[in-house]
């Protein structure tokens, strides 16, 4: 399914469907801010409220600093997502709170910027980066929240065998605004592989 080679080496991407995954750099400071830029009304329905700085180099470097250290410290792992034909940054997705121990979980988040948006990449880019972390990483359990009225999103976890557990009310602060939020869990068990959805 997928050649998986990653995180001990920076830059060894993990690669799979047309896809490849791998941490940011400073080198992608350009197309980040591009896409990010453009995407801005697409996003910022469904994202925090941006910092005033967000899109700027010395934002990004820390961001990329940042990054780079949660992985080593095995807190979170940040990927950008890429096409492989032509290595077009597509958007991003992060595992964050990652939890050892008798948990072996942690938390999904996702951005595609709103050109790519409904062409199934995010979904295969999940399952890539999810089929990683349960078979690289050892994780047992990946959580995923999304709003209720996200619709392109319920659609994406379920299709990847994510499975609804909960309601959160005012989960999280998006958009400035303290938000009721669906609660999602994909166990290493229920990935639906990639073929199934062609």
């Amino acid at each position: 399914m997928a050649l998986f080679g990653v995180l001990g080496r920076r830059g060894m991407p993990i690669v799979g469907e047309g896809l490849y995954l791998r941490p940011s750099e400073l080198r992608d400071f350009v197309d980040w801010t591009s896409l990010r830029e453009q995407s801005r009304a697409f996003l910022t329905p469904w994202e925090p409220v941006w910092p005033a700085d967000d899109l700027t180099r010395a934002s990004f470097r820390y961001r990329v600093k940042r990054h780079a250290e949660e992985m080593a410290r095995d807190e979170a792992y940040s990927f950008f997502i890429f096409r492989e034909s032509d290595d077009v940054l597509l958007g991003g997705l992060s595992f964050g709170y990652v939890r050892r121990g008798v948990s072996q979980s942690a938390s999904l988040g996702y951005w595609m910027g709103e050109t790519y948006a409904g062409k199934g990449y995010m979904t295969r880019a999940v399952r890539l980066a999810c089929a990683y972390i349960f078979e690289k990483q050892g994780l047992h359990r990946i959580e995923a929240a999304c709003l209720p009225t996200n619709e392109p999103s319920k659609r994406l976890l379920t299709r990847v065998g994510f499975h609804q557990e909960g309601y959160a009310r005012s989960y999280l602060n998006i958009n400035g605004e303290w938000r009721d939020h669906l609660l999602f869990a994909l166990l290493d068990r229920d990935l639906v592989p990639l073929q199934q959805d062609r």
